[in-house]
């Protein structure tokens, strides 16, 4: 009788669990817990658009009809008239890559999850689509499954794999199409876009889609919700899959799992649902970009501030990289990704399954970012202090109150400052840090 009764519970509670195909229902769905936690993640921008290694946000707009001059005087010096972008991908080799060289990176990053190009605007498929014939990376270009290989890496060091993908494709036929007829027919999405999705899903059971390339069309033209229903309640990734909130236009920061908004997004105050900010380390550039110079790549204390904040903020920080179209890591994305983990190693206390603190910034003589986890406060000092004592306004402190330094365990001499709140802390003679930012870890203050 007890067993039949769990039993009927245990049915009533999944049929109430399943969603329906609206928003409504959908944006109710609770985040698993593994992506608030994780904090940091790797975005891998890799493909196709490797080949000619040009400033991708102008490239793929000259791929898309827009003809900026910027690119068109790059490909009249580079390709001979008429060089049409098909013919780029016999270029891409990935002759060097290694998923267990990167795995090894990215494991070294301190990032917890990593998330990877499957297909980008212009359609081409980094694994061997059933649906993209020829025009994928098994048929043409590397002769290999490149999703199916790195995920193997990745998942082998415990990390979370997550696929980028893009819905709209510029050259499909299917797609133009439905393009020309106002969206009022769905060919492109019946015939390509949602059986590959599908495929994509099952075969490699991401825990992660960061969707893209929506906002030409409404969700309702993407049969979104119809999508995510079936990803929610009935696919192999269902208690454990994350998504963002690019499913069609107006759904930016409005609809989905958790809200990316717009590339590099910051919402400069504690935002009331859970965010990402994508960045890249190229300033200019989401693929790799040949003629990219020192100066443009951001230095590792403005990633480990930016990450700081973010965190701050309630945010994840998802920090891109290109590869070449050879299949390597510049050295000096790996230097900066090597730099990100050591500091991690030891102030990741205060990063990973964090929370936002009751303020999450104040900025006395040096900026001071806040965050929380279970009774411990930690205050990230995200520059040198200019004299050995740092004063904190907001936390209210009391006998038992202790401050130690992440990566020191002697606790460190502190005084109050009354009559409200506060504290001033003598630092030590501040160890070298890899990205110039120092943890204060605050036990038994409110």
């Amino acid at each position: 009788m007890l067993a039949a009764l769990v039993l009927s519970i245990a049915l009533v509670s999944q049929a109430v669990a399943r969603y329906t195909p609206d928003w409504e229902s959908l944006d109710a769905r609770p985040l698993p817990s593994w992506y608030d936690e994780a904090k940091v993640g790797i975005f891998v921008h890799w493909g196709v658009f490797s080949v000619p290694a040009f400033d991708s946000e102008w490239f793929w707009w000259y791929w898309r009809g827009q003809h900026d001059p910027k690119c068109l005087d790059f490909m009249s010096k580079n390709y001979p008239p008429g060089f049409s972008y098909p013919e780029f991908a016999p270029q891409f080799h990935a002759e060097f890559f290694n998923p267990e060289d990167w795995a090894d990176i990215f494991k070294a990053s301190g990032a917890k999850y990593v998330v990877l190009t499957s297909k980008h605007h212009e359609g081409f498929t980094n694994w061997p689509s059933p649906y993209s014939w020829n025009w994928n990376s098994v048929d043409n270009g590397p002769h290999r499954d490149l999703v199916g290989d790195l995920g193997e890496a990745v998942r082998n060091r415990s990390l979370v794999y997550g696929l980028y993908h893009s819905l709209y494709e510029w050259f499909h036929p299917l797609y133009l199409s439905d393009k020309k007829n106002g969206f009022k027919t769905q060919q492109f999405v019946m015939h390509k876009l949602l059986p590959e999705l599908y495929n994509l899903v099952v075969r490699y059971k991401p825990e992660l889609i960061w969707s893209d390339g929506d906002w030409e069309a409404p969700d309702t033209y993407w049969n979104s919700t119809a999508f995510l229903a079936w990803l929610y309640n009935d696919s192999p990734v269902k208690d454990t899959i994350v998504t963002n909130d690019r499913w069609g236009a107006g759904c930016y920061c409005k609809h989905g799992g958790y809200y990316n908004c717009k590339d590099r997004y910051s919402p400069g105050e504690l935002p009331k649902h859970k965010w990402e900010k994508c960045q890249t380390l190229d300033k200019h550039s989401w693929g790799y970009r040949r003629d990219m110079k020192m100066s443009e790549i951001m230095d590792l204390p403005s990633v480990i501030e930016d990450l700081v904040y973010t965190v701050a903020l309630g945010g994840n920080y998802l920090l891109n990289v290109g590869p070449t179209a050879d299949g390597m890591i510049p050295a000096i994305f790996e230097e900066r990704l090597r730099g990100v983990g050591a500091w991690l190693e030891i102030n990741g206390e205060a990063i990973y399954a964090s929370k936002p603190w009751k303020i999450q910034n104040e900025n006395t003589t040096i900026p001071i970012w806040y965050t929380s986890k279970g009774a411990n406060v930690y205050a990230i000092i995200t520059a040198r202090p200019p004299k050995p004592t740092v004063q904190l306004l907001v936390p209210k402190t009391s006998a038992t109150t202790k401050v130690t330094l992440l990566g020191n365990p002697k606790p460190l001499p502190w005084s109050p400052v009354y009559p409200k709140a506060g504290l001033v802390v003598l630092l030590p003679d501040l160890p070298y840090s890899p990205g110039q930012a120092w943890t204060l870890k605050l036990e038994d203050v409110h």
